[in-house]
């Protein structure tokens, strides 16, 4: 239940910051000049670089503490008898090579297409 809800307090505060980047005025005078108005007057002058500014580092900082709460929680999320796909994946390919066999003698099993005779002491081309 909490974890949902962090998850979705998330995405909220990762729009608003998204948005409050966006709204401030740059070089180019950034999406609020897109409204023709250029910006400072929209929101008020030198007060609005102030206000997105301040916005901005607490948006930030918000997003920055839910995702390490975020990945926190996850990770004590799982259950304790529970394994990752990526070990299970491991510990089912371990059997895979026979153990204590060479890599030539395993090279050397499956090339069927030598004759017998041949010399094996020269490298292929």
């Amino acid at each position: 239940m909490l974890f949902n809800l962090l998850i979705g307090l998330h995405v909220v505060v990762s729009f608003v910051l998204i948005l409050t980047v966006l709204l401030q005025s740059s070089k180019g005078g950034g999406l609020a000049g897109a409204f023709g108005t250029g910006g400072q007057t929209m929101f008020g002058g030198q007060e609005t670089a102030t206000f997105l500014s301040r916005l901005t580092t607490y948006l930030a900082v918000t997003f920055m503490v839910l995702s390490l709460l975020l990945a926190f929680l996850s990770a004590r999320r799982t259950a304790p008898g529970s394994r990752s796909i990526v070990r299970q994946a491991a510990e089912q390919q371990q059997n895979v090579i026979p153990s204590g066999q060479s890599i030539d003698e395993l090279l050397n099993a499956g090339d069927t297409t030598r004759a017998a005779g041949t010399d094996t002491s020269r490298t292929r081309p």
